[in-house]
């Protein structure tokens, strides 16, 4: 162990050894006050959810907000959440009758016109959404009464009931248009379970039960007073302040630090699989940047030299399994069937950086912005193939920004399809010509299309497999392996983990 891993585990250690004193007779604050004490490192942008694209983001977004649709975790069934029926016309119009008696948290009455107003903003590209893929399907809202919407769609979507039960929130028309986009950022307003109290910014967030929030709700009701989640970029703080009572829950713990909380008697850890998957992604020349990764060679070097297996079984552990596609292998349509592999080999590696005119090796910046560890992992890897690769490890915005502005030539993402149960909300996103989109492979773009577009399932599915083929086939990217996220929370919280990575807050309780 590095000598830097030994003085953490010491730290740690000492807290552990004064934390087990100060348990064994106090009892949690949290159950005792009815407060839910939650913490994580990343600080959300904005609270207009619709105009960020982190996973934290997506968690409050479940408890603040509600969709027309709701889906099932377990069964995978849709039904109505805000609607209380919906029903196709025909491939391309859907109509929904919507629940009456349900308000906003400030008050103002759900129906038709919220409806209508939220799906024409955000799928209006002068909006600028951060994730057009999610919206960018509707053509057009229409009011047919107070609570029945028309919706048109610009081409068969079939992921439309994907989108209409995760990304797509209903806003509240008079208090947006009211209020402004930026303001909405810290004072959101929704129809959910939880409504937002109070925002400090990069601090803290404070959600108070919804005690109005309509009981048909599929979700169900809220039970726990109050949710206090708060931003502590330093992890070792945050593992401290959960030994001593400080915090209820925390998530994205390393495998070795969850294994040390394990030891600890009033504290579970839970090692939950989830959708979201890591991928190394190239980009190749362009008028801001030159980068030797134009060359298929070097590209197919980084994907032999990198032992995906040992950083697995070693690093992530848990259910996380080594991944040949970019894309969750349970979505519809994601396959590896056909799909080029890249076995871990350094000789092939180095060989292939000779042939491209480097048989010294080349120096390259490897871009990343959460799991640090996984990150130094492939350097690593890298350099032991002669690709020296020196890490730019930055805030999930930065990165992203950089990225689009296309300066950055190698970066390690991960990405959880905002837990849609869809490949086009994962290759759509990455392949199809968005802003993130930065090889804008034409082939490509026209499979994936036809894929998105037809009602036929084995239509889509030929052409999402021979878009991933040639992804693999140019090696676009490396894919690396699914997440697994580590879950510490007190043992006198009843919490379940789901494998869209969305922690149902709403459905927690103390024992």
């Amino acid at each position: 162990m590095a000598t830097s891993g030994v003085k953490r585990w010491w730290r740690i250690g000492m807290v552990l050894l004064i934390a087990g004193v100060w348990l064994a007779g106090s009892a949690w604050a949290g159950k005792k006050d009815d407060v839910l004490n939650i913490a994580w490192e990343k600080e959300l942008e904005t609270l207009n959810l619709y105009y960020q694209t982190a996973r934290e983001g997506v968690v409050l977004g479940r408890q603040i907000f509600d969709r027309l649709l709701y889906r099932d975790p377990v069964s995978g069934e849709y039904t109505g959440c805000l609607a209380k029926s919906f029903k196709w016309i025909d491939a391309v119009t859907m109509e929904f009758e919507l629940r009456e008696g349900i308000t906003f948290h400030n008050g103002e009455k759900f129906d038709a016109d919220d409806v209508v107003f939220t799906m024409n903003h955000m799928s209006n590209p002068e909006n600028k959404v951060k994730v057009l893929q999610y919206v960018g399907w509707i053509k057009s809202a229409e009011k047919l009464g107070p609570y029945k919407v028309r919706v048109h769609l610009k081409e068969t979507t079939p992921a439309a009931l994907e989108f209409l039960s995760g990304p797509v929130m209903i806003y509240p028309d008079q208090y947006y248009q009211k209020v402004g986009m930026k303001e909405f950022g810290v004072a959101p307003i929704g129809t959910g379970p939880y409504k937002v109290v109070k925002v400090t910014p990069g601090k803290e967030i404070v959600m108070k039960k919804n005690e109005n929030y309509f009981k048909e709700s599929p979700l169900g009701q809220p039970t726990i007073g109050t949710i206090r989640q708060r931003t502590i970029p330093e992890a070792n703080t945050k593992i401290a302040e959960l030994m001593t009572g400080g915090l209820d829950w925390i998530w994205h713990i390393p495998k070795d630090q969850a294994e040390k909380l394990a030891q600890m008697p009033n504290i579970k850890v839970l090692a939950g699989e989830t959708m979201r998957v890591g991928f190394l992604y190239f980009m190749l020349d362009k008028p801001e940047v030159k980068t030797p990764f134009t060359d298929i060679r070097v590209r197919k070097a980084v994907a032999h030299a990198i032992d995906r297996e040992a950083i697995v079984k070693n690093l992530v552990g848990g259910e996380s399994k080594v991944i040949d596609t970019t894309c969750y292998p349970k979505q519809f349509g994601c396959t590896e069937e056909g799909v080029t592999r890249y076995e871990y080999s350094p000789e092939k590696a180095k060989k292939l950086l000779a042939e491209a005119g480097y048989p010294n090796g080349l120096d390259v910046d490897l871009h990343a912005y959460r799991d640090r560890g996984y990150a130094e992992a492939v350097v690593n890897y890298l350099r032991d193939s002669g690709i020296r690769a020196k890490l730019q490890y930055m805030q999930y915005s930065a990165m992203r920004e950089a990225y689009r502005a296309r300066k950055v030539p190698l970066a390690f993402w991960t990405w959880g399809s905002n837990s849609v149960y869809d490949i086009s909300a994962f290759v759509g996103n990455w392949y199809k010509g968005t802003g993130d989109d930065v090889i804008q492979d034409k082939q490509v773009i026209e499979w994936l299309s036809a894929g998105d577009s037809s009602i036929d399932p084995a239509v889509r599915k030929d052409n999402y497999k021979m878009a991933l083929q040639r992804i693999t086939e140019q090696c676009y990217s490396v894919p690396l392996f699914t997440w697994v996220v580590n879950y510490a929370f007190s043992k006198d919280l009843d919490f379940k983990a789901w494998p869209d990575e969305i922690p149902r807050f709403y459905m927690t309780k103390w024992k």
